[in-house]
C-alpha cells in the first residue's frame, strides 16, 4: 500500500490541505513532503498520529475495499 497516497487520498476527502494536517497532528510538515519527494512510506507512529488526528481508526486506514 503507498501510504502517502493513501493520506493524500484522505485529506482529499476531507477537503484539508497537508499543511492543516501537520498542524493537527504534530507532524513537520517537511517530513511529510519528503516522505512524498523520495516516494517513501509513511512509519507506522506517523501513520498512527495521522490517525488520531483526522479521527480515523486505524484499521481504517488500511481498509482496501471501495479504494
Amino acid at each position: 500500500m503507498d501510504t502517502v497516497k493513501r493520506v493524500y487520498d484522505l485529506l482529499e476527502e476531507r477537503h484539508m490541505s497537508l499543511h492543516r494536517l501537520s498542524r493537527i497532528s504534530g507532524i513537520n510538515y517537511s517530513t511529510l513532503k519528503t516522505t512524498e519527494r523520495r516516494s517513501g512510506q509513511l512509519s507506522v507512529d506517523t501513520i498512527e498520529r495521522i490517525c488520531r488526528a483526522l479521527g480515523l481508526p486505524l484499521a481504517e486506514f488500511f481498509r482496501e475495499e471501495d479504494r
